[in-house]
Order: structure tokens, then C-alpha cells, then sequence
């Protein structure tokens, strides 16, 4: 064979290769039990405490129970001490395990040093970065969210800042080797299926989600040589407050369903969309052209789908 045969035949084979690895990852994903078993004490093992954000509803709040359920003591973190304390009261009389509550409000910024001031002294296994938020809860282009300013700082404190802060906090715990021990730990950080393309009319809290999947595999990069695990959520439709409780279907999960589906994942690698049916819908978002995603009916049609949902 001449140079262009030898050229052509071994990008022929190369891409095969390529996609037949995709396609051999993506086929694992149907058979999380198989693929990525966890032993009965893989959460346990981690240490007794798990600490979640945003604990008090939605995916936060289930996470708490799930993890509680699992035989971890919780922390759970949220501005709403009337709903933390009722949460705290459930998930103890259900599970029998330990429950702390600390109120945060993460929109603001100076509430870091009491955080860990409560945590020290905690074996933390698990910590659950949940808490975020929407700069509206009517998806609008940039320059017309209400408040636009405030909305600015509370999104980026929300949503960045209190992921990054949570894990100064917590990592240096887990990463302790040696004489101190541990090198062990689970960081699960929730980012958004909406930050696998550029969303328009949801521009700033994708953005944000997109820093939270970035920080997280970089993260796991340095510290996976520490034994600890740090893993990006990307679920897509889950009914919480958020969402204004859609009404659960085939690719719509409840709470409690994507938590505990997205928990079989956590050995798959350093992100997940946590489910298979939202695997899939990841997929088939990536392959829609830009054109059509960024086009101004596509975001017509987006935000009338999202007004008649809520009600409004």
C-alpha cells in the first residue's frame, strides 16, 4: 500500500476505535450495578458524617435522606431554619441516624467561618455540594432579569462561591494521610444538565453550572491520587421547587428517584448525568445544531413551555 492507502486506513481504524469506546461507555451506563459495584459499606467506609447543602429540599433534601438511610450521620445547610429543623426531625425518626442543622444563607458571603467553626472536629465521608439557584424562576435574556445587580452577586455567591468555599472547608479532612490517616472522601458537586451547550434565556445559571463541572473535574484530577472521589451531577428534569414541581414522567424524576439512581453512578467516573434516561437526553442536546438551539424561535418556544408549566 502506497502512503494515502496506510493514511486512510488508519483513520479509518482510529475512529472506529474511538467511537466503538464511546459507544462500549455508553452501553455501561444501562447497567450501573454491573459496571460500577459499591460495596455495603462504601459509604460508611468514607467516614460517619455527610454534609449537604441546600438540605432542605428538592435534590438536597434527598440526598440527605438517602445518605442517612445509608447508615451516615447528616449536616444539612439551608437559610430556612423552620424547614431544617422539620427535616432534621424526619430523617432522624426515619433512619435513627444523627442530624445537625446549621443555617446559611449562601447568597451572602460571610457565613464561611461559623460553617467551619460547626463542622470541625466532624468526620466528614461524604459531602454533597446542592445548593444553587436561578436568577429568575421565568427564564429572560440577560439585560432583563429584575434586580439584574443583586441577582448578579447572589448567583455567583450562590452557585461558585459556595462550591469552592465548601470544599476548602471539607477536602483538606479527607486528604489527610499518614499519622492523621483518612485519603479517603466523596465530593459530589450537582451542576445542570442545561450546561452541556450554551443556554440562552438561561445564560448566567448555566454558566455557572459549567464552573461547577469545570472546577469539579480538575479537582478530581489533583486529588484522586489522595484517595478522595469528586464527581459533577448533571441532571436535566427533576421535580423540586426549582423546577416548580413538574409533574414526574419518563425523563422528569422525582427528587428522591434521580438520588438514588445518581448514587449507583458514582464510581462511573468524574461527571454523570445520574440517570440513564438523562444520559440519553444529554446525547441527543449535544447532537441538536447551535443554529437551532440559539435560534430566537427555539427560545420563544422554551420560554413558552416553561411559562405554561408553572402557571403563568
Amino acid at each position: 500500500m502506497d502512503f494515502m492507502e496506510v493514511f486512510f486506513v488508519s483513520l479509518g481504524t482510529a475512529v472506529i476505535v474511538f467511537y466503538g469506546v464511546k459507544m462500549v461507555r455508553f452501553a455501561k451506563m444501562f447497567h450501573p450495578r454491573v459496571w460500577f459495584p459499591q460495596p455495603e459499606s462504601f459509604f460508611t467506609s468514607m467516614g460517619e458524617w455527610a454534609v449537604v447543602t441546600g438540605g432542605s429540599d428538592g435534590i438536597g433534601r434527598a440526598y440527605a435522606f438517602e445518605l442517612a438511610g445509608r447508615g451516615l450521620n447528616v449536616v444539612i445547610l439551608s437559610r430556612t431554619k423552620d424547614k431544617l429543623d422539620r427535616v432534621a426531625v424526619e430523617i432522624e425518626e426515619t433512619t435513627g441516624q444523627k442530624v445537625k442543622v446549621i443555617v446559611a444563607d449562601f447568597t451572602e458571603d460571610d457565613m464561611y467561618e461559623c460553617i467551619e467553626a460547626k463542622l470541625k472536629g466532624l468526620n466528614i465521608g461524604v459531602l454533597v455540594n446542592n445548593v444553587g439557584i436561578l436568577p429568575s424562576h421565568i427564564p429572560c435574556k440577560f439585560l432583563q432579569t429584575k434586580d439584574l445587580e443583586q441577582k448578579i452577586t447572589k448567583v455567583i455567591n450562590c452557585n461558585v462561591k459556595a462550591l469552592v468555599k465548601m470544599c476548602q472547608i471539607v477536602l483538606p479532612g479527607m486528604e489527610i494521610r499518614c499519622f492523621g490517616e483518612r485519603g479517603k472522601g466523596m465530593i459530589v458537586n450537582i451542576s445542570s444538565g442545561v450546561a452541556s451547550v450554551p443556554s440562552p434565556i438561561y445564560t448566567m445559571y448555566c454558566a455557572s453550572k459549567v464552573f461547577v463541572e469545570r472546577f469539579s473535574q480538575g479537582l478530581q484530577a489533583e486529588y484522586k491520587a489522595k484517595g478522595v472521589m469528586i464527581q459533577a451531577v448533571a441532571p436535566f428534569g427533576v421535580s423540586t421547587p426549582m423546577t416548580g414541581y413538574q409533574k414526574p414522567n419518563m425523563v422528569t424524576l422525582t427528587a428522591e428517584d434521580f438520588v438514588r439512581s445518581s448514587l449507583e453512578y458514582l464510581l462511573a467516573g468524574d461527571k454523570t448525568y445520574g440517570s440513564i434516561c438523562h444520559t440519553v437526553l444529554g446525547w441527543m442536546v449535544k447532537t441538536v445544531p447551535k443554529q437551532i438551539l440559539h435560534s430566537e424561535s427555539m427560545q420563544d418556544s422554551l420560554l413558552e413551555y416553561v411559562k405554561k408549566r408553572l402557571g403563568k
